[in-house]
């Protein structure tokens, strides 16, 4: 869909966690304010290019975001989509299932949140849960309800069924962009401590935090099992250094302004007889006869 955009997830399985870079290249623009900039202007376009999305009503666009904890999901959703029309955007976050969803397939609660055509759809968190938190931690299987479980093929399943509802979604006009911020272990530890030492951020901080930090490289071979089967030409994975917050925000919304300009997207055509009935109509205004 797009050429080679910086930190595509390759579609040849050669993906390596420990390849991926966590902090922006040595020559990027330090300077906060004018990351910011650049980052508004990237947001500017994206939200006309979403304008003229809806008027096409060919194509909508998923987001998806996965992240270690303190990567900076929150804030980077916030910082992209500020911009845009909220008529035109919305955000899903999936978080434990209820007992409902737990009664459905693993996909039904991501089915019932995707966006229409015309607009962004985001998911803070995903289905990508269920190959990554549950894989990491299988015991949650067992409140599934599967008819027949087994922990030797239970993944290669779900990542075949991730595999065929993407590409459904491709097929009829959902373009998916998925997003790892892929944050290191010493600056989430940076970040739990910065949530510690000031009174303001204690409501971000949970003991099951430093749980879950304990299965780093649980969750990072979780990560590159992931990406690896499901990064693919109609659902491409990113994985986006997270270790700077403005540069991990920039390149996630030139990445988005730069799919999106992909789909050649235009304004309806409208036939010589609309164009006449128009101008007829434009006269009555002009006169005030109408």
């Amino acid at each position: 869909m797009t050429d080679k955009l910086p930190y595509l997830v390759p579609f040849d399985r050669t993906f390596r966690v420990t390849d991926a870079a966590t902090a922006p290249p040595e020559d990027y623009d330090a300077d906060p304010k004018r990351m910011k900039k650049k980052l508004r202007k990237e947001v500017k376009k994206i939200s006309k290019l979403q304008e003229v999305m809806y008027a096409h009503d060919k194509h909508s666009v998923l987001l998806v975001f996965q992240a270690m904890d303190a990567a900076g999901k929150d804030s980077t959703i916030r910082a992209v989509m500020s911009g845009i029309n909220p008529a035109g955007c919305q955000v899903s976050s999936f978080k434990q299932p209820s007992s409902n969803e737990l009664d459905h397939d693993f996909l039904w609660r991501i089915n019932r949140a995707l966006p229409q055509r015309g607009r962004i759809g985001v998911f803070n968190r995903s289905h990508y849960e269920e190959v990554l938190v549950v894989r990491v931690h299988p015991e949650y299987l067992g409140g599934q309800q599967l008819p027949t479980l087994d922990t030797r093929t239970v993944w290669n399943e779900r990542f075949d069924s991730i595999r065929d509802f993407e590409q459904h979604l491709s097929r009829n006009g959902t373009v998916i962009i998925k997003f790892w911020l892929n944050v290191s272990q010493e600056e989430q530890a940076r970040r739990f401590l910065s949530r510690l030492n000031e009174a303001k951020k204690f409501w971000k901080f949970s003991a099951a935090d430093i749980d879950e930090r304990q299965c780093w490289d649980d969750y990072m071979h979780a990560y590159q099992a992931a990406l690896n089967e499901t990064s693919c030409q109609n659902a491409p994975w990113y994985a986006i250094p997270a270790d700077n917050k403005p540069y991990m925000r920039y390149r996630v919304a030139k990445t988005i302004r730069k799919t999106m300009e992909s789909l050649e997207l235009h304004y309806p055509q409208i036939s010589e007889d609309e164009i006449d009935r128009h101008n007829y109509y434009r006269k009555l205004l002009e006169s005030g006869e109408a």
